[in-house]
């Protein structure tokens, strides 16, 4: 055989992530399939020799050797068979060695074809029984490549190559050959016949993950994040809650020295992240969810419809609202309600706590609905 099919057979395995031996044994079931279409009646009669390092490459008929007129090809007389092997005799099993190269070109093109569509069932068999325990949680994987102009870039995981699609990166956040970013899984389509692995940066679980790789305490438990609201490349709210009362959980997923919550918004390019204590009273929870800003009482409207009104002072109106509403929408996201914040000063005096009084102008008040909001889901 050709050195030429080895080398061929040698890039095919690189190009497709496979081992040698995997890719003789694709090209052994191609080369079965294709000798029996020739014939068909010797399914069981055929046996492929592969061998790269004596560069081997035979395919064999297995015929019994017969002393009267053969019914098929299964079967061989003796006169022709000791042509081929003088010392056959009747009753022997003939290995006749076919010339591979007087195939047909039909049987060619369909042995092509063959080893074509096992190496796509094997690469979809292999990606799937790699990524479908990673589905919804994060990966660490190296940049291979930014495309210029659309931004999109080529990730690598364990052989295997990956696509980060512009939309799904961090706002702002410049990629480059080489790094080693975390993502997260957010699913895998097209199942049946090429994979497609749905990779982002800025779905706010990547957050929720990235937590319970720093903190132990919430990878074992102890601390339970309730939500996350997230803008990706601004601000994130994440609320926890501690099952033991010896455990804090903001301190937990702040570190001694800030190191859990630094190495979190190191990963995210310095998104900054507001840790809030979640509490099962709905009033308490979204006056927390306002921070930084001060909250002087919370006035839930319709429980069921999850309404709210939220008073803050005067000169905290602008806080509790954030820059173009940010702090407020991330807010409404996290509780799950529609937040109306007013100030102390446009409410009825005997609606507020006497430290609510103050001189400062009065500002318009605003509403935010989370209707976008997702809740995360209870550990």
């Amino acid at each position: 055989m050709d050195s030429k099919f080895f080398e061929t057979l040698a890039a095919l395995g690189t190009e497709n992530s496979l081992d040698t031996e995997v890719m003789i044994e694709t090209v052994k079931s191609a080369m079965q399939k294709s000798v029996q279409r020739m014939y068909p009646e010797c399914k069981e009669s055929i046996r492929v020799d592969i061998d790269p390092e004596k560069k081997i490459f035979d395919v064999f008929l297995l015929q019994h050797v017969v002393d009267d007129e053969p019914i098929n090809h299964t079967e061989i007389n003796i006169e022709e068979a000791r042509t081929i092997d003088p010392n056959t005799y009747v009753g022997a099993i003939l290995e006749h060695k076919l010339d591979i190269s007087k195939f047909s070109r039909a049987s060619a093109q369909s042995a092509k074809q063959s080893i074509k569509g096992d190496l796509r069932d094997i690469n979809r068999d292999r990606i799937l029984d790699k990524f479908l325990c990673k589905e919804n949680d994060i990966i660490t994987a190296t940049v291979m490549q930014v495309e210029p102009g659309r931004g999109s870039a080529t990730l690598m995981y364990d052989k295997t190559e990956l696509y980060l699609l512009r939309q799904e990166q961090i706002p702002g956040e410049e990629l480059k050959e080489g790094m080693q970013i975390k993502v997260y899984v957010t699913g895998i389509v097209n199942r049946n016949k090429k994979p497609i692995i749905k990779l982002s940066r800025v779905h706010r679980d990547l957050v929720k993950r990235l937590f319970e790789l720093e903190v132990p305490e919430i990878f074992d438990g102890t601390v339970e994040v309730k939500s996350i609201s997230r803008e990706a490349g601004s601000r994130s709210k994440i609320a926890v809650v501690s099952h033991d009362p010896n455990v804090d959980a903001i301190g937990a997923c702040i570190g001694a020295k800030h190191s859990r919550i630094s190495a979190i918004v190191k990963e995210l390019g310095g998104e900054k992240i507001d840790i809030i204590p979640y509490s099962e009273n709905p009033a308490e929870f979204i006056a927390n969810a306002l921070s930084p800003a001060k909250v002087l009482k919370v006035d839930i409207l319709d429980e069921e419809e999850r309404t709210c009104v939220a008073v803050v002072p005067n000169d905290q109106l602008s806080l509790a609202i954030g820059n173009k509403g940010q702090n407020a929408k991330l807010a409404a996201k996290l509780t799950s309600f529609k937040i109306d914040i007013k100030s102390d000063a446009s409410v009825p005096a005997d609606e507020t706590t006497p430290e609510t009084e103050e001189t400062a102008p009065e500002q318009p008040a605003g509403e935010v609905q989370p209707e976008s909001a997702e809740t995360a889901p209870e550990e």
